[in-house]
């Protein structure tokens, strides 16, 4: 589906001018880029959930309540990109929604996702878990003020993460393939967490470091539709990039990111997964407050940490080509990748292999 629909898409974006505007203020060599076909998340989105209901189809099995709320948090979220996307098209400019906006769509359906991710327990598990959790739920237990509080502390919870990793793709998409192969990365990792938890959990096995999984196997197939999605994009969104996949797309990756993480209780774990999207998120948190700080301290001139950001581009101006920066920082998501794979499996052997 990603990979034939998305060059059905292009067709249309491009009948329609559904074009990219490029910023003013970022590298001058992005300039060339100004029409090229966005919105290319709807693509993904839609190929990982054609994908998710096609391996139901042939297996004749019903789809989960946590497949479901996933692909739920990822249309919701990513309809919100959409609107962004939308208005950059028919307004004719670089940027869309308003912060505000964008801040109140993601969180209408953010609290949706959480409240209903606490319902709906089987053999006593339910999607979500009111534990914080790193590879499984740690001792910390936002219920243990009571149940409407520990409801809104959860809410809250899951709100920062779905923010945080959501706007974490979203900065990272800003060079030809960047966003999508980190993702196809970091996907295809939650695919072999699932599998293993599916094995090990503890409705079919018995032992004190089984995983307490509600869905887990469904989960791996929800992370395998995206995966399969951005796999199929990229072969069109690679270097020179034919299309774009917007807000739509990365602010849905975001989401669906968190959404696996909070299902799969691997909530801390989920930074390390996706480091580059955290290093890109810190490079543009540092830019900031520094340039605040030494504005108050210097005259009224403020100072910058790097040339430009996301960091990204900073390797643009320094003269990197851009798919060398592509290539490298793939590397560096390959990495965080397979410490985190690394921390999920030592903690079973240490802990649970004994």
């Amino acid at each position: 589906m990603g990979l034939v629909g998305t060059r059905y898409f292009i067709s249309l974006a491009k009948r329609n001018g559904w074009g990219q505007f490029v910023r003013d203020d970022g590298p001058t060599s992005h300039h060339t880029k100004r029409g090229t076909p966005q919105m290319g998340g709807i693509v993904i989105i839609t190929g990982s959930v054609v994908g998710y209901a096609l391996a139901h189809l042939f297996t004749w099995s019903a789809p989960t309540v946590s497949g479901m709320l996933v692909l739920f948090l990822m249309v919701g979220i990513g309809f919100v990109g959409f609107l962004d996307d939308w208005t950059k098209i028919t307004r004719e400019r670089s940027l869309g929604l308003r912060s505000s906006q964008k801040l109140i769509g993601q969180t209408v359906v953010a609290v949706i996702f959480a409240i209903l991710a606490t319902k709906f327990p089987r053999g006593g598990i339910t999607p979500a878990s009111y534990r914080i959790s790193f590879v499984r739920d740690t001792w910390f237990d936002f219920a243990f003020h009571g149940t409407v509080i520990g409801i809104i502390l959860f809410v809250l919870w899951a709100n920062l993460m779905i923010a945080g990793t959501s706007n974490g793709v979203n900065l990272t998409d800003g060079l030809d393939g960047q966003a999508s192969g980190a993702c196809a990365m970091v996907f295809g990792a939650y695919v072999l967490i699932s599998v293993w938890q599916f094995n090990q959990n503890c409705q079919f096995v018995s032992s004190s470091q089984c995983y307490d999984v509600r869905d887990p196997l469904d989960l791996a197939v929800v992370a395998a539709s995206v995966m399969g999605a951005c796999f199929g994009f990229l072969w069109w969104n690679a270097s020179p990039a034919q299309i774009f996949m917007g807000d739509t797309g990365s602010l849905g990756l975001g989401a669906a990111l968190a959404g696996l993480a909070i299902m799969t209780r691997t909530e801390l774990l989920v930074p390390i997964l996706g480091g580059l999207f955290v290093l890109e998120t810190l490079s543009v948190m540092l830019q900031v407050g520094y340039f605040k700080y030494t504005k108050g301290s210097n005259g009224g001139v403020g100072r910058r940490l790097f040339r430009i950001t996301p960091i990204h581009h900073h390797f643009e101006m320094l003269g990197w080509e851009q798919v060398t920066v592509t290539i490298r920082f793939w590397i560096i998501c390959g990495l965080c990748v397979a410490a985190g794979l690394g921390l999920f499996y030592a903690e079973w052997v240490v802990v649970g292999g004994k």
